[in-house]
């Protein structure tokens, strides 16, 4: 029903009546509180912290200074603490950082004095100096084991064309097979070769070369695809078959997932005349169980 006020019972003036739009507008009430008031009912910015801050991420107690937390200025700590931002409170009045609290210690230490946690903590402090933004944490760590190394290896892992691929391609064909055959096991066909041209017992590469001199049309008779599920290579580095296989299997590994392997031969692929392919071939278990 529309209610028209302001007009009087006999006036026929369009301009004195008041439309129902109008009407709608001046007797419309808001449903829900306005963006305005709804930021009324925060504590009002910006938020004062103490002298000592007494601290709560996700479960764990912590005691620091505030100056402590505002150490780098860079940091998400600084600028949390700033007081630009408001942080929650837990029922004790701790400040609350809704995150593992685990590694927040060594976080702490090295605000603190510089210390840097033990190698086996690396790894997971790393994580968490990536989350706080806090750099130079970061770069010491980087030039600690097992980062340090890290860096090497994928260094070497960037002349693999498509590694991370084969690493997928080597985990959903174990699981296919394993899920066809309702086993706990799966295996596989895995060829890494380091060498562009196939090795054979007629031929001996130069010494210190990675790769035979041949010319284009030579070459393109020694093209061919090993009958394997998956093949990594060829490379031109120091680094040798046994390297990239301990990086496969580590990173497979870091998944979680049980994996054996064991050389089973080479391809023996008769290309041209005497010459075969001496690729070396391993079968790779991946136990699922």
């Amino acid at each position: 029903m529309v209610v028209v006020t302001g007009q009087s019972k006999g006036s026929g003036d369009p301009d004195e009546a008041m439309s129902s739009s109008d009407a709608e507008d001046d007797f419309q009430e808001p449903a829900t509180p306005t963006a305005t008031q709804a930021g009324q009912a925060l504590p009002l910015l910006p938020q004062q912290f103490p002298e000592v801050v007494p601290l709560n991420v996700g479960g764990m107690h912590f005691t620091t200074r505030l100056s402590t937390l505002r150490r780098y200025e860079d940091t998400m700590l600084a600028a949390m603490f700033s007081g630009r931002h408001y942080i929650p409170t837990d029922a004790e009045g701790r400040y609350f950082i809704d995150r593992d609290g685990a590694y927040f210690g060594d976080i702490l230490n090295f605000l603190r004095s510089g210390d840097l946690p033990p190698r086996e903590r690396v790894r997971s402090v790393y994580k968490e100096a990536q989350y706080y933004s806090i750099g130079p944490l970061l770069d010491n760590l980087e030039d600690l084991q097992p980062l340090k190394g890290e860096k090497v290896r994928q260094a070497f892992l960037g002349l693999m064309p498509y590694y991370k691929d084969h690493l997928e391609r080597i985990i959903e064909i174990a699981k296919l097979r394993a899920m066809q055959r309702k086993a706990r096991f799966a295996k596989l066909k895995v060829c890494v070769f380091k060498e562009e041209m196939p090795i054979t017992p007629y031929e001996c590469p130069h010494f210190n070369s990675l790769r035979f001199e041949r010319s284009e049309s030579e070459a393109k008779l020694f093209e061919h695809h090993c009958e394997v599920d998956v093949s990594f290579g060829p490379w031109e580095a120091v680094a040798d078959v046994y390297d990239l296989l301990h990086c496969i299997v580590t990173d497979l590994s870091d998944r979680g997932i049980t994996v054996d392997h064991q050389c089973i031969g080479v391809c023996d692929k008769h290309l041209i005349n005497h010459y075969y392919c001496k690729r070396p071939i391993y079968e790779f278990k991946i136990t699922w169980w």
